[in-house]
């Protein structure tokens, strides 16, 4: 924490923009988009040929799955610096959701890697048959969706509580906080997964209106560093 310390408010808070952005990449590429591509419902045969077929995409949405991890990471640790003022003990356990969302989201790397491991098993898989090796490779994907689902879980708690973080704080928008939390509440709704798929669109449309203009404004004009510097004194 201490070299994010040493930047000015502002600075660090375009630097979390940075990180964000580079995570809601570098996530919704490698796990949305590029297995989107490539696996077919319900058809494990069909998935395992487009999985094989495609190796060079499936370990780049591999590599950004990883480096999601990464950004993650960053821009959680300096949202902790920025919102300590605000209120250390809130900042404190937001801070550990977001590390447990951070580890949810390695765990979706790891199952994200297995099905081609299992796919190129070689003889040490030599005691299944194809089609089980297909099944098997299925069942990792399936499991891939579930702990990804459990990071939104996580992800969506840390928008609620640091959306109350903004809304407290004086040195940014009351709005974007109201909207961050609303956005995570839609993200926690994966708590049931069905309800939360046949909302899904509404949750889309939620997370578009709170997290897509926090970016930018954490990009563009970062936090009032007067009325940060201020509440860090009282709070020191």
């Amino acid at each position: 924490m201490e070299p994010i310390a040493r930047f000015s408010p502002r600075s660090s808070a375009r630097l979390a923009g940075v990180f964000e952005l580079l995570e809601g990449v570098a996530s919704a590429t490698g796990q949305v988009s590029f297995l989107g591509r490539l696996i077919v419902t319900g058809n494990a045969a069909a998935t395992a040929a487009n999985i094989l077929a495609h190796q060079g995409l499936y370990w780049l949405g591999f590599a950004l799955s990883i480096l999601g991890v990464v950004f993650h990471l960053a821009w959680g640790a300096i949202f902790y610096e920025l919102f300590k003022p605000v209120g250390r003990g809130l900042a404190r356990f937001a801070l550990l959701v977001l590390l447990i969302c951070c580890a949810m989201q390695a765990v979706t790397g790891l199952l994200y890697l297995a099905p081609l491991l299992v796919l190129q098993g070689g003889s040490t898989l030599g005691g299944l048959a194809p089609a089980q090796l297909q099944s098997l490779a299925y069942v990792f994907l399936r499991l891939n969706e579930s702990a990804f689902e459990v990071d939104l879980i996580f992800f969506g708690l840390w928008c609620v509580l640091t959306g109350y973080l903004i809304f407290k704080s004086t040195f940014m928008p009351r709005v974007l906080g109201v909207l961050l939390a609303i956005d995570g509440v839609g993200w926690m709704l994966y708590l049931h997964a069905p309800l939360a798929h046949r909302l899904f669109p509404f949750i889309a449309v939620a997370s578009g209106l709170a997290e897509v203009p926090l970016i930018l404004w954490m990009l563009i004009a970062g936090v009032n560093e007067a009325r940060w510097k201020e509440l860090a004194s009282r709070s020191a």
